[in-house]
């Protein structure tokens, strides 16, 4: 079964940093883009970020831009969110997922995990 796992969310203070990760089992990781996406309370959920099968192509959301890098590791099944300089409005679930890009980043499959939850307050 397709499962994904999100991990690394906490507490943080604004300005501080969490790596995130996500480990991917089955078919979904191969030769697929993968993205992250947030969830704030009563808020939509929202793109963060996307990379490319590949590595070499890196996407941001415009608020997030100059403050997160996306990273993967293919042999491991793994994608990275390294967030830096923190801020309140960072607060949400974080998913991860595989993502196809058309009009904007969409995901491709309907099976979210649990999501790993980021706080970032004083």
């Amino acid at each position: 079964q397709v499962q994904l796992v999100e991990s690394g969310g906490g507490l943080v203070q604004p300005g501080g940093s969490l790596r995130l990760s996500c480990a991917a089992s089955g078919n979904i990781f191969n030769f697929k883009s993968m993205g992250w996406f947030r969830q704030a309370p009563g808020k939509q959920r929202e793109f963060v970020a996307a990379i490319t099968w590949s590595g070499r192509d890196t996407y941001y959301a415009d608020s997030v831009k100059g403050r997160f890098t996306i990273s993967r590791d293919n042999i491991k099944f793994t994608v990275y969110l390294q967030m830096n300089s923190l801020k309140a409005e960072d607060t949400a679930i974080y998913y991860c997922v595989p993502v196809a890009r058309g009009s904007s980043w969409s995901p491709l499959s309907t099976n979210w995990g649990q999501g790993t939850q980021v706080t970032v307050s004083s």
